[in-house]
């Protein structure tokens, strides 16, 4: 029986078959021979053709990991791209010659598939993962009858070879591809916990200044030809672009490793309790931060982070990413609750009325060289945190502290964009909170912005102890708008108890409205229509009549 007629199992035996040949992806690992798979080697041994792609100098790499096991009778079949990094003159582009020229090679292969040959395309790395095989599975695996065999990545390789964990717990690992455009690799750099990024060589500048816009750069290593001939493993920092080859990748490790474990502060005060994971150890507290990552002879910093009305859906890539690197995390406990634990940081809860306190915590911390994440919901900059600690950062003790504010999606804007565009014109924000600033101001604005036919958006409108804003608020715009005005009552946006309803000005009952509600008030030109579905949605056109 010939080696066409026969088929290798998983056991390493040969089952006869009939009819076309099998076709084979074959993951030949990092690079290393030894790390090449037992069922690699099996499947290799017996095919009938061996493919493999290569640049046009005619050098397979793929081909020099398995070269020990190809016998003198296999048949190869060398694909070779027409383009790599090189411009291209074919009339559809370097993405028409690529698409052609795989068109040509599963052609090749699909011949041998008919005449009943095995094939078995070999791939560095796994086969379906960044692998130039996928492009032949693509065009015959539902031709042919297909097995992939994977391989060891060279993630896991790189990982190996760092002697670093990649991911621990609950850590996110992202792969990105170093061909993205500098911003999305910033971006998502700054939102996952752990990354590898592939593709380098030609991409590492765009890498590296990814890498430091987002502030991984310090924990980024570096590993070219892991597992092969000539492999190097640096800090990222430290690496020459010139000297970067295409089979090299970045890590960002976990950081879990190099971390104690977390802590949690007790609401309202500054001391730390029992560690979340119920060992019952106590807790440092902030006025003896014990070890820290930064150098305590260095500053440490405070980033106010809006996290948005409600949970991990509304963070920017930048917020999440600044909450995972902070070794501190200071806040009203409802907010903080919305910030996942992570080992090594610290938590240091409070309720909602000591903002200064909370304020002068964290700078604190930071002056004794922590990172420090003051967590706010929505937006920190509109009634929120940021204020407060920028008040205190302009004290004498505090001026040297860096101070950074990163913005969030304010509850006006959630609400609106629940609602429609009621906010589609010109607007004003104002709290109907009268604990900071007296009644009398608040009226005032009100029938200010109302005279000016502004639609308003009232933040704080009412709580246990604040229960007549809202009817002294209604009145008043009365005064100036129609009583049909639609009025927007949004509840707990993002949250559990989610709901939005709209009523007419005249009907707005202060009954219905807590802390928890906010609501968006129309001007003159805000329309309130019924669509098909039975859905209202409500919006306030951009362009104002004249006159």
């Amino acid at each position: 029986m010939s080696v066409s007629e026969q088929q290798a199992t998983g056991d390493g035996s040969v089952a006869a078959t009939a009819g076309p040949g099998r076709l084979y992806g074959v993951g030949l690992g990092p690079g290393d021979p030894s790390l090449m798979t037992v069922r690699a080697v099996e499947v290799i041994a017996g095919a009938d053709v061996i493919a493999y792609h290569s640049a046009r100098h005619g050098r397979s790499i793929a081909r020099s990991i398995a070269v020990a096991h190809l016998r003198p009778d296999h048949i190869e079949e060398a694909l070779v791209y027409p383009v790599t990094t090189e411009s291209t003159d074919h009339p559809g582009g370097y993405r028409g010659a690529l698409d052609e020229f795989y068109e040509s090679a599963a052609a090749r292969l699909a011949a041998h598939l008919d005449a009943g040959r095995t094939v078995a395309v070999i791939s560095e790395g796994d086969p379906l993962f960044y692998g130039s095989y996928q492009h032949m599975h693509k065009r015959l695996a539902h031709r042919y009858p297909t097995e992939v065999i994977p391989g060891v990545t060279s993630i896991s390789a790189a990982a190996a070879r760092l002697g670093r964990p990649l991911a621990e717990a609950d850590e996110v690992l992202t792969i990105l591809p170093g061909t993205l455009p500098e911003e999305e690799l910033t971006a998502r750099l700054a939102s996952t916990d752990t990354a590898v990024v592939m593709k380098l060589g030609r991409t590492f500048p765009t890498v590296r200044r990814a890498m430091e816009r987002s502030g991984r750069l310090p924990e980024a290593q570096y590993v070219e030809r892991a597992t092969m001939s000539g492999e190097r493993t640096e800090k990222l920092a430290d690496i020459d672009a010139e000297t970067v080859p295409y089979f090299a990748v970045s890590v960002v490790p976990s950081r879990i490793a190099d971390l104690p474990p977390a802590t949690v502060a007790s609401p309202g005060s500054s001391e730390a309790t029992a560690s979340p994971d119920g060992s019952g150890e106590p807790a440092t507290s902030p006025e003896e931060p014990g070890e820290s990552t930064t150098s305590p002879a260095l500053p440490g910093e405070v980033v106010v982070v809006g996290t948005g009305p409600a949970g991990p859906l509304w963070l920017t890539p930048e917020s999440r990413g600044a909450l995972a690197a902070a070794e501190d995390l200071v806040g009203y406990t409802t907010y903080l609750d919305r910030v996942p634990l992570r080992p090594g940081q610290r938590r240091h809860a409070s309720d909602n009325k000591v903002e200064s306190e909370r304020a002068e915590l964290a700078l604190d911390l930071a002056r004794r060289g922590r990172r420090v994440a003051v967590v706010s919901g929505g937006d920190p900059g509109v009634f929120a945190m940021a204020t407060a600690v920028l008040e205190v950062a302009s004290q004498d003790p505090y001026r040297a502290i860096p101070v950074r504010v990163l913005p969030g999606v304010t509850a006006a804007n959630a609400a609106a964009a629940r609602a429609g565009a009621p906010l589609g014109h010109d607007y004003a924000v104002i709290s109907l909170s009268d604990r900071l600033k007296p009644w009398e101001v608040i009226a005032e604005r009100l029938h200010a912005a109302a005279s000016a036919d502004l639609a308003l958006a009232l933040y704080n409108p009412g709580s246990r102890s604040r229960t007549w804003q809202v009817g002294k608020a209604r009145e008043l715009l009365l005064e100036h708008r129609a009583p049909d005005t639609p009025v927007i009552l949004a509840r707990d946006i993002g949250g559990p108890e989610e709901s939005v309803r709209t009523v007419h000005l005249t009907d707005l009952d202060p009954t219905q409205v807590d802390m928890r509600t906010l609501l968006i008030v129309g001007s003159s030109q805000t329309q309130a229509v019924r669509r098909d579905d039975g859905t209202e949605i409500v919006w306030t056109p951009r362009r104002y009549p004249e006159g």
